[in-house]
């Protein structure tokens, strides 16, 4: 019985720590600026995205070696899933006159980090 309860401890604090496995984040956007993620090195991530802004968003990856592809435009209220290779950044560009605002949930290497850049 010991065995058993032990067992149940570890598999419930184990799939608890599930949550630590993503990260959830709404992040606002200014006029005419970009939100980066993973501009530096790291490993393969997913991003499942949603526009909850009023304007269309446009998201691209850039290797960090350079270059840029996979363009993206994202209307209001519209979700994505994109799929990031290793080494490669995620912009997220609001070229319109108001803020903008994306809900992100990010699964994979969270080893990243976070900028803004206009």
């Amino acid at each position: 019985m010991r065995v058993f309860i032990t067992a149940l401890a570890v598999s419930i604090l184990t799939s608890s720590c599930g949550v630590f496995e993503s990260l959830n984040s709404n992040t606002s956007i200014k006029p005419n600026d970009s939100f980066v993620l993973g501009n530096n090195e790291h490993g393969s991530f997913k991003v499942k995205l949603k526009n909850v802004s009023k304007n269309d968003i446009d998201v691209y990856e850039a290797p960090i070696s350079g270059g840029t592809h996979s363009r993206i435009t994202v209307k209001p209220n519209e979700s994505a899933i994109i799929k990031v290779d290793r080494n490669t950044a995620l912009y997220f560009e609001n070229k319109s006159n108001e803020y903008a605002s994306v809900d992100l949930k990010v699964t994979g290497d969270l080893g990243l980090s976070m900028t803004y850049k206009n």
